[in-house]
């Protein structure tokens, strides 16, 4: 069996040290946003390039908070993508804003500025661009559009820790931005965990009440918060792979390139890279209109495959209604033909060699 992640290879590496540090939270019995979290915060700012790092429940959370302290509320725009995970869409309806979904890029899968151009309306609050599947979007030319129209920039940074933009971490370009640290996430925890950052410090100080019962002091409390923070367990092993954050995200580029190398040849479309950014591989996406043919060899080889994602928002149920009549080609197109290989920095070449042995058998008959 080849999974589509190798957790078990990675905590190996760094078992000592996180059972160390969860040992001594329990010890200490500071579980509730103790020294590791702090400490966490701390080093995750610094890394980033930003001034204020908070730490929050879930990737989902982040991007809610992220919405609701920069005040994005009832009756907002914000304009996204549809080919990404619910959580963006998500965020955007706890606030009461309503989610403007455009279509991507064909190559990149990111939402581009010209298209964002053409949605925007006078009740445009905010723009959340999706570093799919860790490629950067053109924050360049979306920063710009953004000052021009007067507009939030909210980054969803769920699958782009450690991804840069002409040296700039992604998640430090926008007013605020939101992470995840699900377990499969280059910087995962061993459960949920979000992060939010932002440079401004009247943000960072309304993130911090709304992550903790809307408080500042205990037991006074400002406004309706929520019970978001992050576990200081969850925190001893995200500051045990921060520090080796570089180091996976430099393997699973060295994963990717080798796959793209080995299927050049092959009629799919192997993950491209534009030179905006630096592409961190959360995941390694192709295209291919015999998806299902080679998804089904690989199963049978019991080699971890996905589809990400096989249904866009748009087309969600639970979007159906406000969004009928919308048309997003690309979009629909990507999703009928996409899936995803392993990927992970323990990921070794032979495996890769082997995965890729099984589509060139299908696609070569």
């Amino acid at each position: 069996m080849i999974p589509m992640v190798n957790l078990k290879a990675q905590y190996a590496e760094i078992k000592d040290e996180i059972e160390q540090g969860i040992a001594e939270t329990i010890a200490n019995c500071s579980f509730i946003l103790g020294p590791n979290v702090q400490g966490f915060e701390k080093e995750a700012a610094e890394y980033l390039g930003v001034k204020h790092a908070i730490g929050c429940a879930s990737g989902t959370d982040a991007l809610h908070l992220a919405l609701q302290a920069e005040g994005i509320t009832e009756g907002d725009e914000v304009i996204t993508s549809a080919f990404t995970f619910i959580a963006t869409a998500e965020a955007i309806k706890y606030v009461g804003a309503t989610p403007v979904f455009v279509d991507i890029d064909d190559k990149t899968f990111n939402i581009t500025a010209e298209l964002i151009e053409k949605a925007i309306t006078p009740k445009t609050k905010a723009i959340m661009p999706v570093h799919l599947f860790g490629q950067p979007a053109d924050l360049t030319k979306i920063k710009a559009l953004c000052d021009k129209h007067n507009l939030k920039l909210i980054e969803d940074c769920a699958q782009s820790f450690g991804a840069r933009i002409d040296g700039k971490q992604t998640g430090s370009i926008g007013n605020a931005s939101g992470y995840s640290f699900f377990p499969s996430k280059n910087l995962g925890a061993f459960g949920d965990g979000g992060l939010v950052v932002t440079n401004s410090d009247e943000t960072a100080k309304m993130l911090k009440m709304l992550r903790n019962h809307g408080s500042d002091v205990r037991y006074y409390h400002d406004v309706i918060g929520y019970n978001s923070r992050l576990d200081d367990m969850q925190a001893v092993v995200l500051r045990a792979k921060l520090k080796r954050i570089d180091q996976y995200n430099q393997a699973r580029r060295h994963a990717a390139h080798l796959y793209s190398e080995l299927m050049a040849d092959l009629p799919l479309q192997t993950p491209y890279e534009d030179g905006v950014g630096e592409h961190v591989y959360h995941q390694y996406t192709l295209l291919c209109d015999r998806r299902d043919e080679v998804i089904q060899a690989l199963q049978d080889k019991q080699i971890g495959c996905a589809v990400y994602y096989p249904v866009p928002l748009h087309q969600q149920n639970v979007f159906k209604e406000e969004c009928a009549g919308l048309s997003l080609p690309v979009t629909e197109s990507v999703a009928a033909n996409c899936f995803s290989l392993p990927i992970c920095p323990s990921l070794e070449d032979e495996t890769i060699k082997e995965i890729v042995a099984v589509i060139r058998s299908v696609l070569t008959k």
